[in-house]
């Protein structure tokens, strides 16, 4: 067992791997993607404010859920 190193590009692979996974598992559990909706926005819209993580996290809350009126246990 020697320090061999993990060719660039195998390693960007499982990176990138990797990084799909835990997206994966995040939008399974329901908590969306901030950087996702960051890049968007900076692509997209940079004309508009990005919302910090708390209210971003809060404004797909309720609009999943249907905010605080319209919520439904069941």
């Amino acid at each position: 067992m020697g320090t061999e190193l993990v060719p660039v590009g195998q390693y960007q692979t499982f990176r990138r791997t990797w990084r799909r996974l835990v997206q994966t598992a995040r939008l399974c559990c329901g908590v969306p993607d901030y950087d996702n909706y960051v890049r968007h926005m900076q692509e997209k819209h940079p004309d508009r404010p990005v919302m910090d993580y708390k209210t971003f996290f809060r404004e797909r809350q309720d609009a999943r859920f249907g905010g605080k009126s319209g919520f439904r246990c069941c």
